[in-house]
């Protein structure tokens, strides 16, 4: 399998984490490509006309976008169905947990756009953002019981508190949090997110 992916994306982090989890990650080749908004590359458009990552190559050249369609993808191809449970009871509290993880990624990477945009910033798109991003983690510092179980939820939660060590540490998210903080760095160690750590590489 070949995987369209940048050391920069958390989206794409969060199915490498995915499959290292699933003991597959030796079965994908990481193919870095570079994708912005006011751009399109030809290499992805090829496989993904949405001209985004991570976008995942099958041996048989069938494609899989997006993030969430490709984890549970390997999940229930490769694993046991234990990241995206099938319990009802479990199935949607861990679902939420995704939207929320993957939510925080999309404030994050909207920031930093906003941000590369200079003196012509939205000040009040960007305090928007930072608004909600800050709501998301008191929440989920009320709420970090649900994150013990290794799940798509806790995966994409972790990623997503990593993003904003990576771009946006001035906003301090430990503090007043200690509980999230405390089950992030625990997380944090685990080899599936030593071996992914993010770089600004293009």
């Amino acid at each position: 399998m070949k995987l369209l992916w940048s050391s920069r994306s958390p989206f794409v982090r969060k199915v490498v984490v995915v499959a290292h989890e699933l003991g597959i990650a030796d079965r994908i080749l990481l193919d870095r490509v570079n994708v912005t908004a006011k751009e399109t590359n030809a290499e992805v458009m090829r496989f993904n006309p949405l001209n985004k990552i991570p976008t995942l190559v099958l041996d048989d050249g069938s494609i899989m976008i997006d993030s969430p369609v490709i984890a549970e993808y390997l999940d229930e191809t490769y694993g046991k169905g234990e990241l995206f449970p099938r319990d009802a009871a479990d199935r949607w509290q861990v679902r939420r947990l995704h939207a929320l993880g993957d939510g925080i990624m999309n404030y994050n990477i909207s920031r930093l756009g906003e941000k590369g945009r200079g003196a012509q910033a939205s000040e009040e798109f960007m305090a928007a953002w930072l608004a909600k991003t800050t709501a998301t983690l008191d929440v989920l510092e009320q709420e970090t019981e649900s994150l013990a179980p290794l799940t798509i939820g806790s995966i994409a939660v972790a990623v997503a508190l990593a993003h904003l060590d990576f771009r946006f540490a001035d906003d301090a998210w430990r503090n007043g949090r200690p509980r999230l903080a405390a089950w992030y760095a625990g997380f944090a160690k685990r080899p599936s997110m030593q071996l992914t750590v993010p770089q600004d590489v293009y």
